[in-house]
């Protein structure tokens, strides 16, 4: 089964999340298929965008049957209008 899930990068305290397309047999080990996008909860930059998603990326595998993980969903609807391109 494949599903859109978060990837957690960053040194302690300071997370910064990939937003990645992955086997959920294949997860543990850290291997995914394709990246679509990231997520930073501490931007603190105003020029900079604190989330980005490939929407073209994310209706393909989306059509293709991926299911997303319920945080990268919460992002989905939380930033739609604001940052996703």
């Amino acid at each position: 089964m494949i599903i859109i899930r978060l990837v957690r990068y960053g040194r302690k305290r300071v997370p910064f999340y990939n937003i990645v397309i992955a086997d959920r047999r294949r997860c543990c080990s850290g291997k995914f298929i394709k990246k679509i996008g990231y997520y930073n909860p501490f931007c603190v930059f105003e020029n900079y965008k604190s989330i980005y998603i490939d929407i073209k990326l994310l209706n393909i595998w989306l059509k293709e049957g991926a299911l997303m993980s319920k945080r990268v969903l919460y992002l989905v609807n939380k930033y739609k209008k604001k940052y996703i391109c």
